[in-house]
């Protein structure tokens, strides 16, 4: 009975933030938090002890307020969980797990802390998943057009940030073509478990291809 009434929460979760995001054309819509919420029950199978009631409703909370889309407010996606969780029925201590991620699974120019929970570790992997291979291309730029990021432009070279706080200012200043080397061929060496891993691997492979091809293309050699 316990179990279907969990069961029961994670559904009416995933109903609320499927209305909230659906139609959303950055990359950041509900498909994208369906995949994650896929691929973190994918991950977790390789992970012992993780509590999948609250991997679930980290992963479809995950990107509820993101703070790109929240004028730069780190805190707002985890009071909007809160909300909904306690709309959901969820217990006091679970909101406070899954806020906790929620409010610190984002990358944030690799500024951000270190997840301290299996289930953290293992969402955050399924999201930075994501952001990787033909799926990654392609929300990056549908992201990038969005900020109105050029493609790519040979004369505005990738940068290193020295703080989140620079991450932020700098959003839509860098291409498209940029942001892979700023954020998402880093990706690969920041996975927290064995299977993130080796899913990044394989898309991390991917994109490198697709670059390769990209600057051919633009050089004009085929």
């Amino acid at each position: 009975m316990l179990l279907m009434n969990k069961s029961r929460k994670v559904i009416i979760v995933a109903s609320t933030v499927r209305k909230r995001m659906a139609g959303e054309s950055t990359g950041h819509d509900w498909w994208h938090v369906y995949r994650v919420w896929r691929n973190s029950l994918y991950i977790a199978r390789g992970e012992r002890g993780a509590d999948l009631f609250i991997v679930q409703l980290a992963a479809l909370l995950h990107d509820i307020a993101d703070w790109k889309f929240s004028n730069g407010d780190t805190k707002r996606g985890a009071k909007v969980a809160r909300e909904i969780l306690k709309r959901a029925g969820v217990d006091e201590k679970s909101i406070r797990q899954v806020c906790h991620i929620v409010e610190n699974v984002s990358y944030k120019g690799g500024f951000g802390i270190a997840l301290d929970t299996r289930e953290g570790r293992i969402v955050q992997d399924a999201d930075r998943v994501d952001a990787l291979g033909a799926i990654g291309i392609a929300r990056a730029f549908a992201y990038g057009g969005s900020r109105g990021r050029e493609l790519y432009n040979p004369y505005i070279k990738p940068r290193r940030y020295r703080n989140f706080e620079e991450f932020k200012r700098s959003s839509g200043r860098s291409t498209t073509i940029n942001h892979f080397y700023e954020k998402l061929l880093l990706l690969r060496k920041r996975m927290n478990t064995r299977t993130g891993k080796e899913l990044a691997m394989e898309r991390e492979r991917f994109m490198r291809e697709y670059l390769e091809r990209f600057y051919k293309e633009w050089k004009g050699t085929v």
